[in-house]
């Protein structure tokens, strides 16, 4: 545990031309007076927060992390009052203060372009540690009657509410099409279910075939392999009008091009996913001419946007898909978040973390599981095991389980990020 001045963190360490996180005791930062000191109870981590790691987006803080949940601790002296109180439950998001004066903050949700302003991870410390210090200016005091938990509320702060804005600035109808490119990456999955909840219907687009279950379950009335021929399966899925609006939440110049050939007559391509410098695409103007579709780009989302897009969550109608794991298991994580179905979320309760993996465990060695297992191998079972008898025996199994892991947190994982690796969802940098 971390001393009166000391935290738990999970820090960036670049040597060699390679990153890797490790978890360390750092310094407890120290409130200024316009600041406000968040015990963070629970952090998503953010493809962005990946490439900022390997240093695909320029420089970065060695705390990354910018999808936080937490606990006012602490307010600074000049701190408006009204702002926030000691106890309350706040947000921690990718835009940490503004100049409120550019030409950029002068417009309506202009704060998200501000070329002055401050980033979490990327110029202030950020929330992949127990505490963070936040400007009070935007710090995201949560609803008193949000009742959903802390780790649901995590990957709202920048995936959820990125995939909500890019679906209402995209001009669709209820009822048109809508095509999600990137859809099992932690925004499409997102936008699969906000697009859903908005009323149109979806296209899911993925590489491979092993997401499409889990895309339609989201919601998606189509899956297409973004291998196959895209056009031509969207085509027939629209019965030829294509997609009035085209989500490209994946970080593939490729993802882009296909976007330009299945967006219908005056749809739209809402960029978001950012792809590698290397890879460019055609475009010619007689497309525009022919179509006469708009190309917009879509970063994060304001704190009235995300307020709106907890509201989705909060009515049970959008749920993020997660993977609770404690802060040590954020470095064997880390080079795992591109190709994960789901969203990683750091919980800084570890008995919590050991006992959602306890129960997990146990809702998938239930007893009807079980025996399929047994007769898809061929084992002949001699005795029917009772209800009683099969889940004391899951429990005793699971608390095996999480003793073992207990032992292996004594040792923090530290993997190399590979620097070449795609990424799909940088979708909060500027």
């Amino acid at each position: 545990m971390s001393s009166t001045t000391l935290q738990k963190a999970a820090v960036v360490v670049r040597e060699n031309g390679a990153s890797r996180f490790e978890v360390r005791e750092i310094a407890k930062p120290e409130v200024k007076p316009w600041e406000i000191l968040v015990n963070i109870t629970a952090t998503g981590i953010c493809g962005t927060d990946i490439s900022l790691a390997a240093g695909h987006l320029g420089p970065s803080c060695d705390v990354l992390g910018h999808e936080g949940v937490g606990r006012v601790e602490a307010i600074g002296a000049g701190v408006d009052p009204t702002v926030a109180k000691v106890g309350d439950r706040v947000g921690v998001a990718w835009v940490r203060d503004a100049c409120g004066d550019c030409e950029c903050c002068r417009v309506p949700a202009g704060e998200t372009r501000c070329v002055e302003q401050l980033n979490s991870g990327r110029k202030l410390d950020g929330t992949f540690a127990e505490y963070c210090a936040v400007p009070s200016r935007y710090v995201l005091k949560l609803p008193d009657d949000l009742t959903v938990s802390d780790e649901l509320v995590a990957p709202i702060l920048c995936g959820g509410v990125t995939a909500y804005n890019a679906l209402k600035s995209c001009r669709a109808t209820p009822g048109e099409w809508v095509a999600v490119s990137g859809a099992g990456g932690g925004v499409g999955a997102l936008a699969i279910q906000y697009a859903k909840a908005m009323g149109y219907r979806v296209i899911a687009i993925d590489l491979g075939t092993d997401k499409k279950e889990y895309c339609l379950k989201l919601g998606a009335e189509v899956y297409v392999d973004a291998k196959e021929d895209v056009t031509a399966l969207v085509n027939k899925a629209t019965k030829g009008t294509r997609a009035k609006a085209v989500i490209v939440s994946a970080g593939s110049g490729a993802a882009y091009q296909n976007a330009f050939d299945i967006v219908a007559a005056f749809g739209t391509v809402v960029c978001v996913g950012i792809p590698p410098p290397h890879q460019t695409m055609t475009l010619h103007p007689l497309q525009f001419i022919d179509k006469g579709f708009t190309i917009i780009g879509s970063v994060t989302g304001t704190r009235t946007d995300t307020l709106e897009a907890l509201e989705f969550v909060q009515r049970g109608v959008v749920t993020p898909a997660i993977h609770p794991i404690s802060l040590n298991e954020l470095p064997d994580v880390a080079d795992r978040v591109a190709t994960t179905t789901g969203k990683y979320v750091v919980r800084f309760d570890q008995q919590k973390v050991d006992q959602q993996k306890a129960e997990d465990w146990i809702e998938e060695n239930a007893e009807g599981k079980t025996e399929e297992k047994a007769e898809e191998k061929g084992e002949v079972k001699t005795e029917q095991k009772s209800e009683e008898k099969a889940e004391e025996e899951a429990v005793e199994k699971a608390g095996e389980k999480v003793e073992e892991k207990g032992r292996e947190d004594g040792e923090v994982p530290s993997k190399a990020l590979d620097s070449s690796q795609e990424k799909n969802n940088s979708c909060c940098a500027l």
